[in-house]
């Protein structure tokens, strides 16, 4: 995380996602929160998951289930 940091400082860079299909340390969430001349976002593997899912990139419907009512004009009294 500080070599990355340090490559946007060299290229004055103000905002950055670091993407990881893993998990990061305690230590590096820190770091890319004090880090004070750039924003760096990091998302990791379930919030990669999660996004992949909502704009479905790489994903398909594998299953659909129907959820149905009780439609209450059918059992009405005097029709």
């Amino acid at each position: 995380m500080q070599q990355f940091a340090g490559a946007l400082a060299g290229n004055k860079a103000t905002k950055s996602i670091f993407i990881t299909t893993s998990t990061f340390t305690k230590e590096s969430v820190e770091f890319a929160k004090s880090v004070s001349n750039s924003k760096i976002v990091l998302i990791d593997g379930d919030e990669l998951a999660e996004l992949m899912i909502a704009h479905n990139v790489g994903v398909s419907v594998a299953q659909v289930y129907e959820v149905k009512r009780i439609d209450s004009d059918y059992f009405a009294e005097g029709e």
